[in-house]
C-alpha cells in the first residue's frame, strides 16, 4: 500500500493512495488518527486498512499538500558511507561499520516544503537516500527477522551544511539545521517492493541537471544488516526513521568546482517505486519573513 500524509480540505490525514486518487482513511477509519503513527504500532489496525477497497479514491492527490509522515518521530538515525564511490569521493577509507549520526525533528520538513539555506553558509548540499520507517520494534534483531520490523519505505534528502559538519568529527551540526531534511511525500510498504527495497534506481537532480544516479542494490549495509547493527545497541521502537546513506554525485566532491544549492532552485530526489521528493531551495532570510507573515 501506498501512503501520503497532507492537507486536504482544511484538514490534515492519512490518505492510500490508488493511482492519481486517493481515499481518507482518517475519516473512513477514525482509530488511523492524523498521521501514521497508530498504524506504525498497530499490526491489527494496519491489517485493517491493507484489506480495504480502494476503488472509491475520490481524493485527488495532486490536491494533497504533504505533511512529514510522522509528526512526531522517535528517534531519527541517520547512516552515512553506506556507498562505496561517495566513500571515495569524501576521500574516506573503506569502513567495516557504519558511520551512525541522528537528526532531531526540526531538522526535517516535508516534501514540498522550502529547504533553507542557512544565513551563515553557502554550503547547502544534497543527498539522496532511500528512509525506513520501523514497524515492529525490538532490540537486538537478528538480520534474517529485521524486515519483519519495517513498516515501510519514504525518500529522504538528508541537506547537509558541509563547513558546519567539518567543524566537528560527529558531523552533528552540519547535519541539523534547521528545515534542511525533506521527507516522503510517500510511504510505500514493503510489499510492494523488492526485498528490503533493494534494486531501485536512486537519483537527485536540479531540473535537467542530474546530480546523483546509482542504485540500492549498492549500499555496503542492506536495510536488513543497518537495523541488525542499530538494535544491537538502541531499542528500536515503532516510528523510528533510520536514513541508509546518499551514493556518489554530492555537491562538495564535484570538480573542478562544488555545486551547491541555490536560492530559487528546487531540487528532486527520485527513488523508483517509492516517488519524488521535490524541495524549493530558499534563503533563511526569506524563510523568516515568510514565517512572521503567516
Amino acid at each position: 500500500m501506498r501512503f501520503i500524509v497532507g492537507m486536504s480540505g482544511g484538514q490534515k490525514s492519512v490518505f492510500a493512495v490508488n493511482g492519481d486518487k486517493a481515499v481518507n482513511l482518517s475519516r473512513a477509519v477514525p482509530e488511523v488518527g492524523t498521521d501514521l503513527m497508530a498504524l506504525t504500532g498497530d499490526a491489527g489496525l494496519m491489517d485493517r486498512v491493507m484489506g480495504m477497497d480502494l476503488s472509491g479514491a475520490d481524493v485527488a492527490v495532486s490536491d494533497i499538500v504533504p505533511e512529514l509522515p510522522l509528526s512526531a518521530p522517535g528517534t531519527i538515525i541517520c547512516l552515512g558511507l553506506n556507498y562505496v564511490e561517495h566513500i571515495k569521493e569524501g576521500g574516506y577509507d573503506i569502513p567495516d561499520y557504519p558511520a551512525l549520526f541522528m537528526r532531531g525533528r526540526n531538522s526535517l520538513m516535508a516534501a514540498g516544503a522550502p529547504m533553507v539555506r542557512p544565513a551563515c553558509s553557502d554550503q547547502l548540499d544534497y543527498e539522496a537516500e532511500l528512509m525506513m520507517i520501523i514497524g515492529r520494534g525490538g532490540r537486538h534483531i537478528s538480520e534474517e527477522d529485521a524486515l519483519d520490523h519495517v513498516f515501510g519505505y519514504t525518500v529522504f534528502n538528508d541537506g547537509s551544511v558541509r563547513n558546519y559538519q567539518r567543524k566537528t568529527h560527529q558531523w552533528t551540526p552540519g547535519k541539523n539545521f534547521d528545515d534542511t531534511g525533506a521527507v516522503g511525500p510517500f510511504v510505500v510498504t514493503p510489499d510492494e517492493l523488492p526485498e528490503g527495497a533493494s534494486g531501485l534506481k536512486i537519483e537527485s537532480r536540479v531540473g535537467d541537471e542530474i546530480l546523483q544516479s546509482s542504485n540500492t542494490s549498492n549500499m555496503i549495509w542492506s536495510a536488513a544488516r543497518t537495523i541488525a547493527i542499530i538494535s544491537e545497541y538502541t531499542t528500536l521502537a515503532p516510528g523510528d526513521l533510520i536514513a541508509l546513506g546518499t551514493p556518489p554525485g554530492v555537491g562538495h566532491a564535484k570538480k573542478p568546482n562544488p555545486r551547491w544549492l541555490r536560492p530559487g532552485e528546487t531540487v528532486e530526489i527520485e527513488i523508483e517505486g517509492i516517488g519524488i521528493c521535490a524541495s524549493p531551495v530558499i534563503d533563511e532570510a526569506d524563510h523568516v519573513h515568510r514565517t512572521a507573515a503567516q
